[in-house]
């Protein structure tokens, strides 16, 4: 169904800059890759039986109608959203006076004024707001989902309560979303190769940069300048460590001073060119010689990644993968990771596999284009140091596709 495009087009002059292009740019069919992802998202909304979805979260926005503002700021801010209907226009309402980001997406129909009603935007008036948020949403069920019921992903007690008043239901849309997003199109692998590509000319630096006498934030920095200067968007975490810190895991990067012969882990988390999660692990030694403690840490840890990771292939339901999976030794187990595999894509997705004790996602299985990760941390109960892994693939038509390419230290 074609809708009249409610965005008027702005004519100028052409602009007199010079642009550098992205990773793989000319690679992508970026049309190919909107139209498939929104399809993806109005799919998953007909399979549960919704007519339409209100987005908050800046990432079910990006991959909805890849449309990007203020990304982070959006996270804790509810002022920048998207209206999706099964039937209907596609509506963004955009922040104040940043109309002009989006014109040139081609599937959204509409560009809105957002109507907020948080505090922090409107202070006295936030009740005020909401009753014209509540009537926007009224107007839109009129037209478009007329059960009444709406999935939405972000949002806050007062906004639900105000809905529920004018007995409109609310459904929690995270569901529909890490379903869409779970298998992905060759245009969003190409774009995912991308981050990876970044996420490793950062890792070659950091190896060559490292030394002892940099703090943890020094190395991690280097990172984090890769992925800027190369069109990337954010680091959701800050997962280095050096040696004592690195056991447990899961201590944040700090001014801790390196020191030499240490074991230096860290895990990417990178959101980078495109939007998409580059997720991997990688742990040195300072000096590049490992001790014999260091080395039996860290063979473990590749062993439990390679067997792990040859157990998946299209069709293993999750459940036989947790039950046939490597068995951490009870020594290591109070520090295992929390998980053992996770989906990846515009960031960490569905589905997130726990260790056998730790409950969590059973049903399902593997599927071909999928992305994951296979994760390890291995760090002895009261031990010294630890080593973290974690490698990135796809999931072919009989096995895995190793995407993540920075080898593994030979110890």
């Amino acid at each position: 169904m074609r809708f009249k495009r409610k965005i008027v087009p702005e004519f100028k002059p052409k602009q007199n800059f010079i642009i550098k292009k992205r990773l793989r740019e000319d690679e992508i069919d970026f049309d190919k890759l909107r139209s498939y992802r929104l399809d993806r998202v109005k799919k998953e909304l007909e399979k549960n039986n919704l007519e339409a979805c209100i987005l908050f979260d800046p990432v079910n926005v990006r991959y909805a109608l890849d449309s990007v503002n203020m990304s982070v700021y959006n996270m804790h801010n509810l002022t920048r959203y998207c209206f999706i209907p099964v039937n209907g226009p596609t509506i963004l309402y955009e922040y104040f006076n940043c109309e002009k980001l989006s014109e040139h997406l081609h599937l959204i129909d509409e560009l809105r004024p957002v109507i907020t009603w948080d505090y922090f935007s409107n202070g006295d008036q936030s009740e005020q707001q909401l009753k014209k948020w509540v009537n926007e949403v009224k107007d839109l069920s009129n037209s478009y989902f007329k059960s009444k019921k709406i999935a939405i992903d972000v949002l806050n007690g007062p906004a639900v309560s105000a809905l529920n008043k004018e007995n409109i239901q609310v459904v929690d849309a995270k569901l529909i979303l890490e379903q869409a997003r779970v298998i992905k199109s060759n245009d969003e692998i190409k774009c995912m190769r991308s981050a990876i590509d970044v996420a490793e000319m950062g890792i070659v630096k950091m190896k060559e940069q490292l030394k002892p006498g940099m703090t943890e934030n020094e190395l991690w920095s280097i990172l984090h300048q890769t992925n800027i200067e190369n069109y990337g968007e954010w680091i959701e975490c800050r997962l280095l460590a050096s040696g004592e810190r690195t056991n447990p895991w899961m201590q944040e990067c700090s001014n801790k001073i390196i020191q030499d012969k240490e074991i230096v882990s860290f895990d990417t988390d990178m959101v980078g060119p495109y939007g998409y999660c580059a997720d991997i692990s990688r742990a040195f030694v300072v000096g590049d010689k490992f001790n014999d403690d260091q080395k039996k840490l860290y063979s473990m840890a590749v062993e439990q990644i390679d067997y792990n990771s040859n157990l998946i292939k299209p069709g293993l339901s999750f459940k036989e993968f947790i039950e046939k999976s490597w068995n951490l030794p009870d020594d290591y187990y109070g520090n295992r990771y929390s998980c053992m595999v996770h989906g990846i894509g515009l960031c960490d997705e569905w589905p997130f596999i726990r260790y056998p004790t730790d409950g969590g996602q059973k049903e399902g299985c593997f599927e071909k284009n999928m992305t994951i990760t296979v994760e390890s941390y291995i760090g002895k109960v009261g031990g010294k140091e630890g080593v973290k892994l974690e490698q990135q693939y796809l999931i072919g038509e009989n096995a895995l596709e190793l995407m993540s390419h920075y080898p593994l230290e030979d110890i």
